[in-house]
Formats: structure tokens, C-alpha cells, sequence
């Protein structure tokens, strides 16, 4: 019926990513354990993905999501929407991030453990995994308030402005770090070609 079929063009559609997302944490406020589960297999890969390049081990990164999403379910309810919500979760996964790689550098070196993936696509599968190897070995070699904005922006596509929500600093101070990330790059990966696997310290 005519009527009918306007009703339907009227319904709303369906709320964007991060509305939906906020929706989840409201439910998650009032302790709502399946919002949780949502949130939490929606969120695992990306933090996944962002913290084994960090660490580079499976298990710190594990122990970090494990952190960052149980401060989610804890403080779900002081959430305000001022940000993205991935903005918020990645702020707090960037928090403990921070605060776990400051004590694994106090820490012997534990081996590394192979990130699968992680290769860019090409025809010259070799020289691209020796190219990825110096710039892993690289970014690792840089502080890691500058390696994170690197990952933020390289690798999970965070404009400067969510950064800096994300490191809860100004804009230019993410800039600033950014330019001398880039910088010591550039110093660091001409070396870093000369070395074989194994010889980087």
C-alpha cells in the first residue's frame, strides 16, 4: 500500500559506525555483557594489529588488549562522545601501550616473534621483505611516543587530529613528531641496508 511504502521511506537508516558504537557503550555502562562481546570482537583485530607491531610479541599485546578493554567495560559510562569512539578505545590502548613498553625496556630482550601479514604485496616478494625488515628494525629503534604516530597514521590511517585525541596532546606536538620520526627514518634505513638479518643491535 501506498501508505505503507511511504512509512518505509521514511524509517531511518541505520546509524553510522561509530553511533552504533556508542549505542554499544551505553549498553556497556549498564553492564550489558553481550554489547561487550560485540565491542570486544570488533575492536580485537584492530588492537591486534596495532600492538604486535609495537611489541612484537603476541603475548604483550594480548595482555594490552586484555587491559584496554577491560578499562572499556569499567568505564564505559564516562564516555561523552566528544571523540570518535575509536578514537576514546584507541586512546586508552595507546595508555597502556606506552606504559608497558617503558617497562619492557627496563626488561631483558625476549626474541621476537614473526608478525604473518604483515609484507606488502609485490613481485619482488624478496626485496620487499628485506625493505619491510630495515623499516621494522627502524621503528623499533625510535622512542616510542614517535613510533606510535607513525603506526597510528601508517598503519591504522589516524588523521593528525585523532592522534592527538589519541595521545590526549596538541596537534602540532604530533606533527613535531612526526617530522622527527620521519627524519631519524631517514638517517636510520641507509644503515640499516648495509646490515644482514641478525646484525642490527
Amino acid at each position: 500500500m501506498a501508505g505503507e511504502s511511504d512509512a518505509e521511506a521514511r524509517e531511518p537508516a541505520a546509524p553510522p559506525s561509530n553511533e552504533r558504537e556508542a549505542q554499544l557503550l551505553r549498553l556497556v555502562a549498564n553492564g550489558d555483557r553481550q554489547a561487550f562481546r560485540t565491542l570486544y570482537v570488533g575492536y580485537h583485530p584492530r588492537l591486534a594489529r596495532f600492538l604486535t607491531r609495537l611489541t612484537r610479541r603476541f603475548d604483550i599485546a594480548e595482555e594490552i588488549i586484555n587491559d584496554t578493554l577491560w578499562v572499556v567495560w569499567c568505564k564505559a559510562g564516562e564516555f561523552r562522545g566528544d571523540s570518535q569512539v575509536s578514537t576514546w578505545i584507541m586512546g586508552i590502548a595507546y595508555r597502556r601501550a606506552l606504559k608497558t613498553l617503558k617497562r619492557l625496556q627496563s626488561m631483558a630482550p625476549a626474541p621476537d616473534l614473526p608478525l604473518d601479514g604483515m609484507a606488502f604485496a609485490t613481485d619482488e616478494p624478496q626485496r620487499t621483505d628485506e625493505l619491510h625488515e630495515w623499516l621494522d628494525r627502524a621503528l623499533l629503534q625510535l622512542p616510542p611516543e614517535q613510533r606510535l604516530v607513525l603506526e597510528l597514521t601508517y598503519y591504522l590511517g589516524h588523521s593528525c587530529a585523532e592522534i592527538a585525541a589519541i595521545m590526549d596532546c596538541p596537534v602540532n606536538t604530533v606533527k613535531t613528531r612526526m617530522f622527527h620520526a620521519r627524519r631519524k627514518l631517514r638517517v636510520l634505513l641507509p644503515q640499516l641496508e648495509g646490515t644482514r638479518p641478525g646484525e642490527c643491535r
